[in-house]
């Protein structure tokens, strides 16, 4: 009987196989973090974009508000809020329009997810997302944001949360002109953005992917990621 041979790996084509599987995890791993940053500016830009599209298809705007409410509390609006899971912050937004001029985001007044048709809305505190919850919302899940800075903004963050919570917000006009401050505003066009507004997101989840900043224009509402001026 003759015995056949088996043709096997020399040390040499082992050593060539490790390296290009580094090679292949150097180049895979960063595009990986950029797909992550990139698809959280997506959400992020869409998201704003659609608040300033209910705001232009849906005139809120209406210094004669006969309530007695400041008008501008019921203009579209993205409301960056946090809550805490497992001991980490993490966030999320709701798109609104208060109906009955407080401010409260509750469940009939917010924006339906044009992919989804579920509601942009999220009980702040639960760690669980909803049946009935739009998945878009929640960038702390999604992306590994922990921390949405509104610093670089013309006008101080308007109010807290009911449970204290703290939350952040871009409102729009019926001329889709940006509005901060809407919260405590006072019936006249102190709110509207006299300066861009940028605002910063950190992905502490992802220690590789760059801090992200997003750009409202004044005037013009006009959004985009710094750097990405085609965005």
């Amino acid at each position: 009987m003759h015995k056949t041979k088996q043709a096997a790996f020399t040390m040499l084509e082992l050593v060539m196989v490790i390296v290009v599987l580094g090679v292949l995890a150097a180049v895979g791993i960063p595009r990986l973090d950029s797909d992550v940053q990139q698809q959280a500016a997506d959400n992020i830009l869409s998201a704003i974009r659609y608040t300033q599209h209910l705001a232009l298809m849906d005139d809120k705007t209406d210094p004669r508000n006969p309530t007695g409410q400041p008008w501008q509390r019921s203009l579209w609006h993205i409301r960056f809020a946090q809550y805490t899971e497992d001991g980490t912050v993490k966030w999320f937004y709701t798109i609104s329009s208060s109906r009955d001029g407080d401010n409260n985001v509750d469940l009939n007044e917010v924006a339906t997810d044009p992919r989804s048709g579920k509601p942009m809305y999220h009980l702040a505190g639960s760690s669980t997302i909803g049946a009935n919850e739009s998945s878009s919302i929640f960038l702390g899940k999604k992306y590994g944001i922990t921390n949405i800075d509104f610093s670089g903004c013309d006008t101080p963050v308007g109010a807290t949360g009911t449970s204290g919570i703290a939350v952040q917000h871009v409102a729009f006009d019926h001329l889709g002109r940006p509005h901060r401050g809407i919260y405590n505003a006072a019936n006249n066009d102190a709110t509207l953005m006299h300066g861009d507004c940028t605002i910063k997101f950190r992905f502490l989840n992802y220690p590789d992917i760059p801090d992200m900043f997003v750009t409202i224009e004044q005037q013009t509402g006009h959004a985009f990621i710094v750097g990405q001026p085609d965005s």
